[in-house]
């Protein structure tokens, strides 16, 4: 079975659908079925939606190395974290930067939470 065609809220060929479905409509899909010779339309809805707990702020010591995701092409990127005395670790392909140094800059928003802990550099 092919997915041919993925559809948005409010796009042409959706109108029925938000109207049956309202807000919790989140896409319609078009699925193929060569073999039987059919077409399916499928919609994925939110059935049900929980606040979250507030998650604790991870404090991170300013003197820490953190992993920093910098996409192939971003050369301005890269140049500031090589810049920050930054270190490319082509083994996870990531560069890794003592935070203090990209407080405050593009870089923060780049720092990877969950990519584990590297002690003493790259």
């Amino acid at each position: 079975m092919v997915t041919r065609l993925k559809l948005k809220p409010g796009q042409k060929g959706t109108k029925a659908l938000v109207e049956k479905y309202g807000d919790a409509l989140v896409c319609v899909r078009y699925r193929y079925d060569e073999t039987n010779r059919t077409r399916l339309k499928t919609v994925e809805l939110i059935v049900e939606k929980k606040e979250l707990p507030a998650v604790p702020q991870q404090k991170v010591a300013d003197n820490a190395l953190v992993p920093v995701r910098i996409s192939y092409g971003e050369r301005e990127l890269g140049k500031m974290a090589k810049t920050m005395g930054g270190k490319w670790d082509p083994d996870v392909k990531l560069w890794y930067i003592q935070h203090d140094k990209i407080k405050g800059t593009e870089l923060e928003k780049h720092i990877i939470l969950d990519a584990g802990k590297k002690n003493g550099g790259a």
